[in-house]
């Protein structure tokens, strides 16, 4: 597994998901290195994370870290290339993987994909193949709607990636076998960008949990609704902000951090029932999923899968969307809760769930079901192994032609 970052030195959903599927194909034999860009996280985040990610059976991780520190994710997200990571060449060519798969790479660099033999995959956890800002956000200023990718880098200072107009990324996407995208949304995005990709829609998963505990104590008081993710713009937790000046009959409970927190906490100040608790370790989330009457993801950016989509489905608990992205795909596959477009819909949704206790009942389980059937590490890991095996086929098929 390569990928930019990996916990505890990560954001987000991409690198929880390596961390999870790492640990199932350890649980099933399997030999795993992962390898992840420290320096990437030390670029962006200052002092050591929090939380607890116990090892793997069966699991290497490997963490690239450059005597130059910031400047080599710097240079890679300039160029493109694996600059100053000699230890991933060394790993990938020098190792005799089955597999590699590739992640976020976007600091550690297309340029690695020619490293290395075996089946070579790729998922797409983002829109990082035709967006640099990742999201297909438009330079603070909403979705994007055409390319103008040199204009929106600056408007959101970051430097432009001058590489991706030189044809460098289709040279370096030729050397991966299959691609694999979380949702239909994800194929569909890349295909009407350019990117016709050898690809197969594979759900992330929920982790296997065990059942609640009997004495479960409610972690609030008052009946609320749960926000968990990363506190920045394009996640639209200010549109729930706007949602609760005017339903004061529940909380919202708002679990996590980041850039937008300071800006957030203060435009709440004076809503005596909005909590934010900052990050929380998972087994605190699972708490706060099963108590909540319902979790709510007003992201206004294109999701791909959210795994907190995931992560309440699997205790029982509805969830209130966007309908955009991904989070459609997932809410209208799984009939486990309601999508709304905008502000008076989102009010209509959480008055609706909060007043109608059967029908949280049946979203939940609805969620919960398709969770354990369909979207569960067993058959995620299954899928995943056909994936795998049908490239290798495929290579040996080519091989033998070319002999």
């Amino acid at each position: 597994m390569v990928t930019t970052f990996y916990p505890p030195y990560h954001f987000g959903g991409d690198a929880v998901y390596v961390y999870r599927l790492a640990r199932e194909l350890g649980r099933r034999g399997h030999d795993v290195d992962v390898v992840h860009d420290l320096d990437a996280y030390r670029l962006l985040h200052r002092g050591e994370p929090a939380g607890d990610w116990p090892p793997s059976e069966r699991v290497t991780v490997h963490r690239l870290h450059s005597r130059l520190g910031p400047l080599s994710p710097l240079a890679t997200q300039q160029t493109g290339l694996p600059l100053f990571k000699p230890g991933l060449r060394r790993l990938l060519d020098g190792g005799a993987h089955d597999v590699i798969h590739f992640h976020n790479t976007s600091l550690i660099g297309p340029g690695a994909f020619r490293y290395g033999r075996g089946v070579k995959l790729y998922t797409m956890h983002e829109q990082w193949l035709v967006c640099p800002l990742h999201f297909l956000w438009k330079g603070r200023q909403g979705l994007c709607d055409a390319p103008r990718c040199t204009w929106c880098s600056l408007r959101s200072w970051r430097p432009p990636q001058w590489w991706r107009a030189t044809g460098a990324l289709s040279r370096h996407l030729r050397h991966i076998d299959h691609f694999v995208a979380p949702s239909r949304f994800v194929q569909d995005v890349h295909r009407e960008r350019g990117l016709d990709l050898p690809l197969t829609v594979l759900p992330t998963f929920a982790p296997d949990v065990a059942s609640a505990p009997p004495d479960d104590p409610r972690p609030h008081a008052r009946p609320y609704f749960l926000f968990v993710g990363r506190l920045v713009k394009p996640k639209g937790v200010g549109t729930l902000l706007d949602a609760f000046r005017r339903i004061t009959s529940a909380d919202l409970v708002v679990a996590g951090d980041g850039d937008e927190a300071p800006t957030l906490r203060n435009a709440a100040s004076e809503m005596i029932h909005v909590r934010f608790l900052g990050p929380q370790p998972y087994e605190r989330l699972r708490t706060l999923y099963r108590h909540a009457l319902a979790l709510v993801v007003p992201s206004i950016c294109y999701e791909v899968f959210p795994l907190v989509i995931l992560e309440a489905f699997a205790e029982g608990t509805p969830v209130i969307a966007r309908d955009l992205g991904g989070m459609s795909d997932m809410v209208r596959e799984s009939g486990g809760g309601l999508l709304f477009r905008d502000e008076t819909t989102l009010r209509e949704a959480l008055e609706r769930l909060q007043a109608d206790a059967g029908l949280r009942s049946t979203l939940g389980a609805s969620g919960r079901r398709t969770v354990r059937e369909r979207w569960n590490a067993d058959a995620h890991v299954r899928a995943y192994l056909r994936i795998v095996e049908t490239c290798r086929e495929a290579k040996r098929s080519a091989a033998g032609d070319a002999s």
